[in-house]
């Protein structure tokens, strides 16, 4: 597995090798020894599975309380993912990376506890996450798409209309959403 650091501190691209012939091809998606011979340690307890019709944009989201490292990749379709680095110590701390994720290119993202999450959905799209921890209702917190200060530059195909959950329609600016973090003591981020 090649593995590449970005612009956001501790976010990487992971693209697996890929053995291929007239059958098909085989890749592993996850290698505990791999990765931790590669320094990450992450222990992830969950696998999830999302699908999103051509046009969905989900996030921007992290979690207060029970902050989660992710690995996301694309089975099927395609997808435009997006790091946003919200941990306040970071020498990175609200930097963005997007990279395109599909079924073709086969990369992978790591996100560290701490940095939100987000994807906009190109192709019809089935997304695997493995996550370090449990999901809990209500641990979620998030700021909106399009906020100016982050300035996240979606690859928006003219034309496509974008569909959006109502919780990620209610979200406030980076700058609120840190806010609140920090009334509770910044704990989870």
């Amino acid at each position: 597995m090649n593995i590449f650091s970005t612009r956001v501190e501790g976010v990487k691209v992971l693209c697996p090798k890929v053995f291929s012939d007239d059958r098909g091809s085989f890749m592993e998606l996850w290698n505990k020894k791999v990765l931790s011979e590669a320094g990450i340690e992450e222990q992830f307890v969950q696998d999830n599975i999302s699908t999103s019709s051509k046009g969905v944009l989900r996030g921007v989201h992290t979690q207060l309380f029970f902050p989660q490292a992710k690995i996301v990749s694309c089975l099927k379709g395609m997808i435009y993912d997006v790091a946003v680095d919200c941990r306040r110590n970071s020498p990175t701390y609200g930097k963005w990376y997007g990279e395109l994720l599909t079924e073709e290119n086969r990369r992978q993202m790591l996100l560290p506890a701490g940095v939100a999450h987000g994807f906009l959905t190109l192709e019809n799209a089935m997304v695997h996450m493995k996550v370090t921890t449990h999901y809990t209702p209500g641990d979620e917190i998030g700021f909106r798409w399009n906020d100016d200060m982050v300035n996240i530059s979606w690859p928006i195909p003219v034309g496509m209309d974008l569909i959006f959950a109502d919780k990620d329609l209610q979200w406030k600016g980076f700058d609120e959403m840190m806010s609140i973090i920090d009334t509770i003591d910044g704990r989870g981020v």
